[in-house]
């Protein structure tokens, strides 16, 4: 008889366990997955990544899983994927994942008090290349596709202008497009810009090479700027758990304004703050587009 229960047992719990679902998103067993784009070093990225993972899993209970895939459209597609749950994406980036896949922006970046940036034309200094117009016939590097300051916006500006490079190539990352133009593989670079901190030290993507390249500030020159731009953003995909979502985001508020936070996100893309965002906060983006005639969709293409 205690055989037979046994074996009746065994078979309820073998039955029970093919029909449970998948197991719970936070679990050990099923991570919240959360991507970052790969505009600075990779393995930086992840380091700081998974410190945010960290802390979020003991603010939150939840688990995490960190990736930076190698470029920003994979980011999107894994948005739409399912793979994704969590994306800091840049701002273009953003919107092309809201537009394709309905994803959800919840934060935006703050960076020496702006909630806003621009992206900026840089060159050697030691060039003929002072200002815009003198890009004609030069050798572009931009960041990525998907880059609202490292491609978006400059090229948009320099199709409204008739200006056009001999060639361009996408360097990966805006500390490789400095390094482009002071390498001199590329005539001009498409990076992002930021103020002067209070000692007028610059704060723009030069600055990432410094340590390596102590001259980098001399030997490459700002030649022009963008228009200005939403910062980039902490998105959500479309159907991911709306409580999850808020609690998610009120760890991550608590977490950068703590000494260790306000360290990890600086290293991470130079972020100072966060604040809450709406979709609306990025129609100032789809307007300058739509101004310059350009549809979003065309730039990945």
């Amino acid at each position: 008889m205690k055989k037979v229960l046994l074996s009746g047992l065994i078979i309820l719990l073998l039955f029970t366990l093919s029909c449970n679902p998948k197991s719970p998103l936070g679990s050990k067993k099923n991570p919240i997955k959360m991507f970052f784009v790969p505009s600075m070093e990779a393995n930086k990225v992840v380091t700081s990544g998974e410190a945010i993972s960290a802390h979020l899993q003991q603010a939150t209970g939840f688990y995490f899983k960190v990736a930076v895939p190698t470029s920003y459209a994979a980011v999107i597609e894994a948005m739409g994927t399912n793979e994704a749950d969590i994306a800091w994406l840049a701002t273009y980036a953003y919107i092309l994942a809201h537009e394709k896949y309905g994803a959800v922006v919840r934060l935006s970046t703050v960076r020496n008090g702006l909630d806003k940036y621009r992206g900026q034309f840089i060159a050697r200094a030691n060039s003929k290349i002072k200002k815009i117009e003198d890009i004609e016939g030069k050798v572009i590097a931009f960041t990525d596709a998907a880059s609202t300051s490292g491609f978006i916006y400059p090229s948009a500006i320099l199709q409204s202008k008739n200006i056009k490079p001999k060639e361009y190539f996408f360097a990966g990352g805006h500390p490789q497009v400095v390094l482009s133009v002071y390498s001199s593989r590329a005539d001009v670079g498409c990076t992002y810009w930021s103020p002067e901190d209070q000692n007028g030290v610059p704060q723009d993507a030069r600055l990432k090479l410094i340590d390596t390249y102590p001259d980098v500030l001399e030997k490459v020159a700002i030649i022009g700027y963008t228009d200005w731009i939403p910062n980039d953003t902490v998105t959500m995909r479309k159907d991911f758990p709306q409580d999850k979502q808020d609690i998610i985001v009120k760890a991550l508020l608590d977490y950068v304004i703590t000494p260790e936070g306000k360290k990890v996100m600086k290293e991470l893309y130079d972020i100072d703050g966060l604040n809450k965002a709406t979709d609306e906060d990025y129609n100032i983006v789809r307007e300058t587009l739509k101004t310059l005639g350009k549809d979003p969709t065309e730039f990945l293409k």
